[in-house]
């Protein structure tokens, strides 16, 4: 049977899960046609809804468009059948069936309570109220605004509010009359708390105060209400409040209910649901699903597959609450021996509730008699284990610090379940399933302002809307103090309060309003952990302090983290998962952790608790961690034998370096750790650590051997040089030069780069660097080369060949001859270039040099064009295209996409050399490789020529 839901975000349920209804216009039509279900909805009715006042002259078509798609979404919730959605003339027609529309449903609901309320049955009224009132999700259509502001669907919305309060009055008068004075105070608190104006709730409070004896509380109540009604309207409270008064004026309490009068009705302490509860429809169905919220057929207990336990767990301020409470209403119906709700209060200053004292509140309210409570914690747990054996009863218990904390609370099996909510994951809890909960999304983020702030509010600011989105990172807490400041200071642009919530410039401050409060939720958990009796507790709390200070914007791996902890890759992973667990970091992927930016501000405040020689060590050790896993990545990405000497050999033994099986997850990691190297080459100028910063940028080689067109490479060569210089480093000098010119020359900064590979000769020369100079010679003959003078490409070629035979260096030798074929190419020898790259590409072939062996098979199918052999020189060039195209190498890309151009072009295959230059210009274009460019649009225009020729001769 399929479901159609109002009464919240808009939603289609096929009797087993949820249906996407994708594309805003879509939603919107849906919503219409529901709102007038089994009635024909005119077109133009239907074109208001989706357009308003500004209907397109392509709406027809539009609209055609959109009910195709409801159709579709209509079919396949309804097990296939096309037969919801018919054309009924003027328009339209939506069949929805008895029982299929939640607001149908709702109402119908509420039109019982209204009639059993007339007869004075209060046990129908709360009975039928507690079936009503689950169906409330939050305010209908709460996802579809601006549609939903518009005179229709708002004046539908407003009548389902109107119910909705109205048959919570008549539910809580029923509570009144039944005698349930006190467990009536809470919900009625937080009900006249968010409607000042109602008085029925006021009324209602007013009387279940004064009937559990707090006359005082209740003058207040009355005296609250009185001042606003004057202040807002103008008028005094009405006869029923004056009557209510009364009574408290006359200071007789009601007799307190007996024992037998307080047990007559199951237990029901869930708190009221707020209701600015928006999106996690996923883990809502998630968590219903789980504690059997669809009842088995003919019966009301849980569903089939039911668990024992659900956990809800995340960060301080997630809104795991939100959601337990939320679907605890939504599944009551599933447990009809009642809901017991607890806050274990496992992360607040006063410490946690014992497992002891719960279980004595517990079977008191099961009906077990104080005096036959025994002493022992264990035996009280089998008691109440005992009287869950036979009741469905769901428990909602609350923040719970640990396992062990509310493992004596859980029912043994039967048909009764838990919903746990929790800032630690709780993975050794046994029997239980975990639903994380991650930040909110943008849309749900959105969704939530709108409805505390006012949509057109957040909609006429989007830039600023934008940057609070931003510094609330998705947490619903941070979200809901936004929301309330601005729903109190409706003067206030949305751009101030941005401002005020920049990062880092008192944001935290900003982020309090009363009770809620983010940096006191964050608080909680970290002094939790800080003041534990765990040793390893106590270490993940420094190294949260430690990763907000010095790292809260990157991700770190167990072995970076080893390098900022300084203990061993096995402890730091022990560590991080001790955080991830208690989500005071984010595990967005394996071995990877990060700190919410709100969580690393909050870190980052810390700092007090750690000297400043203990934060700067510790940084400091991260940072060589960087230098030698950079220069470990370079290795691996041009198995280059040649690289500056490390920081302090004796403390690399002592770091765990990432290891790389080719180049190709080389340059992927580094590519990953970009962001937190261009950071570290910054702290270490800060620092006044040369000699770390001119390693780091070095150390980017093996990434810019595929990424140089980026320009990063270039910039943090720049800043490194400028760190070197100012500290007068020769040696990083030297190595910068060395690394400048490759950057120019990969460029095709011709000049630039022989600037620069001059001085680096001069300075690897006055050291007495042997291997460094043959480097070098080489990279003068490529530049050479490049510049056409194969002349000089050949002379530099030899001497630096010489050189590494003189060293010993048979790899250099390899990439020297590989420069030779080079020469013979240009100097018009094929045959002699072809041997000799076919001998390079013998030589590295398998070696895991994907960019060497790649260029090698490039130029040998330029050879090959030459020679005229058509098949082999395109077998070629497609191998070195796939490696180029494995490792995103957008450069070497576009280097293979011209060479097999000019291939087609010379095999007479015109199509196929248009596509191809075609292709390579929007590849260039996309990454401004002007070289390339170039040379795309010289060959188009070759194509063009060539048949304006043959259009002529044809003539």
């Amino acid at each position: 049977m399929v479901k159609f839901g109002l009464l919240g975000s808009l939603v289609v349920h096929d009797g087993t899960e949820l249906r996407p209804v994708t594309g805003l216009k879509v939603r919107v039509l849906l919503a219409a046609l529901l709102l007038q279900a089994n009635r024909t909805v005119s077109r133009d009715a239907l074109k208001e809804a989706l357009w308003g006042a500004s209907v397109p002259a392509s709406a027809d078509a539009a609209l055609a468009n959109h009910l195709t798609r409801l159709r579709r979404v209509l079919a396949a919730a309804d097990g296939g059948t096309d037969e919801r959605l018919r054309t009924v003339a003027p328009g339209y027609q939506l069949t929805v069936r008895e029982g299929e529309l939640d607001a149908d449903v709702f109402e119908a609901g509420v039109q019982a309570v209204r009639q059993a309320y007339r007869r004075a049955d209060w046990e129908a009224v709360r009975r039928e109220a507690d079936l009503a009132m689950p169906l409330w999700r939050g305010t209908p259509l709460a996802d579809l605004a601006p549609y939903s502001e518009t005179e229709t669907p708002a004046l539908r919305i407003h009548q389902l509010a109107e119910a909705r309060l109205q048959a919570l009055e008549w539910s809580f008068d029923a509570e009144l009359c039944l005698g349930r004075h006190q467990e009536a105070v809470a919900p009625l608190t937080a009900l006249a708390g968010e409607h000042p104006l109602r008085e029925g709730f006021h009324r209602s409070l007013m009387l279940a105060l004064h009937r559990s004896g707090r006359q005082a509380e209740a003058f207040s109540v009355f005296q609250r209400l009185r001042r606003s009604l004057v202040e807002e309207l103008g008028t005094e409270p009405g006869a029923a409040v004056q009557e209510a008064y009364a009574e408290v004026l006359a200071g007789e309490p009601a007799p307190r209910p007996g024992p037998h009068a307080a047990s007559t009705r199951p237990p029901f302490q869930l708190p009221c649901e707020a209701d600015a509860f928006t999106g996690r429809e996923a883990e809502a169905a998630t968590v219903r699903a789980l504690l059997g919220g669809r009842p088995e057929a003919g019966g009301n207990g849980p569903g089939p597959g039911a668990v024992r336990a659900v956990v809800v767990s995340g960060m301080g301020g997630v809104g795991k609450t939100a959601l337990a409470v939320h679907v605890a209403h939504r599944v009551r119906e599933a447990f009809p021996d009642g809901a017991l709700y607890a806050d274990l209060r496992g992360y607040c200053v006063g410490g946690a509730r014992t497992a002891h004292e719960l279980l004595a509140r517990f079977l008191s309210d099961l009906g077990v008699h104080q005096d036959a409570l025994p002493e022992d914690t264990d035996d009280r747990a089998l008691l109440f284990r005992s009287a869950l054996a036979e009741r469905r009863v769901l428990l909602v218990l609350d923040n719970a610090r640990n396992a062990a904390h509310v493992a004596p609370l859980l029912p043994a099996g039967g048909p009764s379940a838990a919903l746990i909510t929790s800032r630690q994951l709780l993975a050794d809890l046994p029997g239980s399933a975990k639903v994380p909960l991650s930040p909110l999304p943008e849309s749900d983020q959105h969704a939530l302002l709108a409805r505390l702030a006012g949509a057109e509010r957040v909609r006429s600011e989007p830039e600023a809307l934008a940057a609070i989105m931003a510094a609330c990172g998705g947490l619903p807490l941070a979200l809901h103090i936004v929301g309330g400041r601005l729903a109190s200071r409706p003067s206030w642009p949305l751009a101030l309060l941005a401002k005020r919530l920049t990062p880092h410039q008192g944001r935290l401050d900003t982020l309090a309003m009363g009770d809620f409060d983010v940096r006191r939720t964050f608080a909680m958990s970290y002094v939790a952990m800080r003041d534990s009796d765990q040793p390893l507790e106590r270490e993940a709390a420094r190294a949260f302090r430690l990763l907000g200070r010095e790292w809260s914007a990157h991700a770190v791996t167990p072995q970076s983290a080893a390098a900022l902890l300084d203990v061993t890759e096995a402890r730091a992973a022990a560590v991080l998962d001790v955080l991830a667990d208690a989500h005071l970091v984010l595990n967005p992927e394996p071995d990877r952790y990060q700190l919410h930016d709100l969580l690393g501000e909050y870190a980052a405040q810390r700092d007090e608790e750690d000297t400043e020689e203990e934060r700067t060590t510790a940084l400091l050790r991260l940072l060589s961690w960087y230098a030698a896993a950079l220069a470990a990545a370079t290795r691996a990405a041009t198995r280059e034998t040649q690289s500056p000497p490390p920081l302090d050999p004796e403390a690399l033994k002592n770091l765990s370096l990432p290891e790389f099986a080719d180049d190709d997850e080389a340059i992927r990691w580094t590519a990953k750790e970009l962001p937190a190297v261009r950071d570290a080459l910054t702290r270490a100028g800060e620092l006044g650590r040369s000699d770390i910063a001119w390693r780091l940028a070095v150390g980017l080689f093996g990434h810019a051997s595929t990424h140089w067109w980026t320009g990063e490479w270039d910039a943090c060569l720049e800043q490194a040089m400028d760190i070197a210089r100012a500290h007068d480093d020769r040696l990083g000098q030297a190595w910068l030069h060395r690394r400048t010119a490759v950057a120019h020359g990969m460029a095709f900064r011709n000049e630039a780069c022989l600037d620069h590979l001059r001085i680096a000769l001069d300075l690897f020369t006055e050291r007495g660097d042997l291997a460094a100079r043959a480097s070098i010679l080489g990279n003068m003959s490529a530049l050479y080369l490049q510049s056409e003078d194969p002349e000089q490409a050949l002379v530099h070629a030899e001497r630096s060949r010489d050189l590494y035979r003189e060293a010993g260096n048979a790899r250099g030798e390899a990439l020297l001859l590989s420069r030779i074929a080079d020469v013979h190419k240009m100097l018009g020898e094929p045959d002699l270039a072809a041997a000799d790259y076919r001998r390079v590409i013998e030589l590295i072939r398998g070696t895991g040099h994907g960019v060497f062996l790649a260029t090698a098979l490039t130029n040998y199918g330029d050879v090959l064009r030459v020679l005229g052999d058509r098949d082999e020189a395109f077998e070629v060039l497609a191998e070195a295209l796939s490696i180029r195209l494995r490792m995103d190498d957008q450069g070497g890309t576009a280097d293979c996409l011209v060479f097999t151009a000019r291939a087609h072009h010379h095999f007479g295959e015109w199509e196929a050399a248009r596509e191809t230059w075609e292709s390579c210009l929007e590849l260039a274009r996309r990454h401004n490789l002007a070289k390339r460019i170039d040379e795309c649009l010289e060959g188009l225009k070759a194509l063009a020529s060539r048949a304006a020729e043959e259009g002529t001769r044809a003539g």
